[in-house]
């Protein structure tokens, strides 16, 4: 089945009935398939006016409206990755992943958005000493070119993505990037969850830059919103019935335009691999019926194609030249679905489903998995040692990559599981108060250390054929002498 398969042919209704025992080991994958941990800058690095670093969007955001963000946190500090990449890489080698997918910072390189107005050599710097250790330490970086960290001095200019101009500010930064970086980078994310940024930022008015949103947009209609609980929107400008597919429209040029210039100036000698990173959950049908199945394949086409939710004004149009830019052959989907949270939905066979309608749906592409995890409350009345033993989680991945074995046993050409989060992290509007990581990361002890939760010790030992118990204990250990720190958000 292609485009135009009937959407009653795909797998909406079906259970888990056929599948009895989700029991998974290493060998259940191909030697070279990808199991990796991802991140995003703001996420992690901290730093925010080190080493020569501009503004982003998130930067100005969270200190200028910080009641926004739950406790008025913010990522200034995070878990200052930036400080320690080189401890985070040695755990990182010690669990067995065999890839790293971070994001470069637009600001961090480029402080003033823009090519003309200089490269920041010190960012550059740090890249290439994460980019270098990883590859030395056989691990491969997967670079993510932009994750909703836009230039704060683009939004102030021209409004960054609802405005043509982004497309060619975006482009000279995602060939600085394939310049300095693509030599090792063999993996590239041209933008992230492109539906996640443009509802949140552009229809909810939640995230930067807050516009568009109304008190008639209720968050809990918006699937996938990572608003936190009460959220309000600051939105005091903009139109949710235009600009999120504006922006949308812009987004999708600015990828079409950096995967040309990949293609045709760096690829060939590079022999890298290029995409972008889609969202979506799965959706069943209310019941049985023509129409709601056909309405559930519409839903998760909506959102899969990076659109925004439906609006009752009228859409702008595009010139036609524009969209012939997007036509193509792919080098891969990448697609990150996560669960956990009230935004969040624990039900592992949809995974299952959406590859099997991905297969038929766009002709069997190459898919990478770029982002899955769950995450629980970052609760202050446990110890550290209890908060590591997060057998929510294993229980979650165990259960998530056994469907996606069933499902690249029916032939999806699956080729990468990278989970979400190595580290509990920065998590936008939730900040500090949930935690996804299979590293517990202490905020309060000032050095912001490292602790593997049972999780990554479960990582450990699928990832390793011959797994080393004593090496796995000494790793269990390593969180028992933190037991008697207490737990607190910041």
């Amino acid at each position: 089945m292609t485009d135009g398969a009937d959407a009653l042919d795909y797998p909406f209704g079906s259970d888990a009935s056929k599948f009895t025992e989700m029991k998974i080991k290493r060998s259940d994958f191909p030697s070279d398939f990808i199991f990796g941990s991802g991140v995003s800058a703001y996420q992690v690095e901290g730093a925010w006016a080190a080493g020569g670093k501009g503004l982003s969007n998130w930067d100005v955001f969270t200190q200028r409206a910080p009641g926004y963000i739950e406790n008025g946190s913010n990522g200034c500090v995070a878990i200052d990755q930036y400080n320690l990449w080189k401890e985070d890489v040695a755990l990182l080698k010690k669990v067995g992943f065999n890839s790293y997918r971070f994001s470069i910072s637009w600001t961090r390189v480029l402080p003033g958005g823009k090519l003309s107005a200089g490269i920041n050599r010190d960012g550059i710097k740090y890249y290439n000493d994460l980019i270098d250790l990883l590859v030395a330490k056989g691990i491969k970086p997967c670079a993510t070119i932009f994750h909703w960290d836009t230039p704060q001095i683009l939004e102030d200019q021209y409004g960054g993505f609802l405005s043509p101009r982004i497309v060619k500010d975006y482009c000279e930064f995602a060939e600085l990037c394939f310049w300095e970086f693509g030599d090792r980078v063999k993996h590239w994310v041209t933008l992230n969850e492109p539906w996640s940024y443009t509802v949140q930022g552009y229809v909810l008015g939640t995230w930067p830059p807050a516009r568009g949103a109304t008190t008639s947009t209720p968050v809990t209609s918006i699937p996938r919103h990572r608003s936190r609980r009460g959220a309000r929107s600051i939105s005091t400008a903009g139109n949710p019935g235009t600009e999120p597919y504006t922006v949308a429209h812009h987004l999708i040029l600015s990828h079409a335009a950096a995967v040309d210039i990949y293609r045709q100036r760096y690829q060939a000698h590079q022999g890298g691999k290029i995409g972008m990173t889609n969202v979506s959950q799965w959706f069943e049908p209310l019941a049985d019926t023509k129409e709601d199945i056909e309405a559930a394949s519409r839903a998760i086409d909506f959102m899969f194609g990076c659109a925004p939710p439906p609006s009752p004004s009228a859409k702008p149009s595009y010139e036609t030249d524009q969209q012939v830019t997007l036509s193509g052959e792919r080098d891969g989907i990448p697609i990150g679905p996560q669960a956990g949270s009230d935004w969040l939905y624990v039900v592992p066979i949809g995974i299952y489903k959406l590859l099997i309608y991905i297969k038929a749906k766009y002709d069997n592409p190459s898919i990478f998995i770029t982002e899955n995890g769950v995450d629980e409350v970052n609760n202050t009345a446990i110890t550290v040692s209890e908060a590591r033993f997060d057998e929510k989680r294993i229980t979650y991945h165990q259960e998530h990559l056994y469907y996606i074995k069933q499902a690249m046993e029916e032939g999806v050409d699956v080729n990468a599981y990278y989970i979400w989060a190595m580290f509990d992290n920065f998590e936008w509007s939730s900040a500090y108060t949930v935690r996804f990581g299979i590293f517990y990361v202490d905020f309060v002890n000032g050095r912001l250390t490292r602790i593997p939760k049972m999780s990554a010790i479960w990582f450990m030992n699928l990832l390793d054929e011959k797994p080393n118990l004593l090496k796995i204990q000494a790793q269990a250990n390593e969180g028992e002498n933190a037991s008697v720190k207490r737990i607190r958000s910041r």
